[in-house]
């Protein structure tokens, strides 16, 4: 890996999948014992609860109304 201008890495595919990472988690960067790790945010939100909270309110009501089915 290389190391960009802003200081940033990226996380090779392979490994963001096998450890279930996905854009917008939260990781830290720890040092341990001369090393770097890098370290999940525990108790941050989930992906289904950052898009939750990004759909919430979107939706204004149900169509069609459970009265009046879809016509043909």
């Amino acid at each position: 890996m290389r190391l960009n201008s802003k200081g940033q890495v990226t996380i090779p595919a392979a490994l963001r999948a096998r450890y279930n990472l996905h854009e917008g988690d939260e990781v830290d960067v720890v040092e341990d014992g001369g090393a770097l790790r890098i370290v999940r945010v525990h108790g941050a939100d989930t992906r289904g609860e950052r898009l939750v909270r990004h759909m919430r309110g979107r939706v204004s009501g149900i169509w069609p109304p459970p009265d009046r089915p879809l016509s043909p």
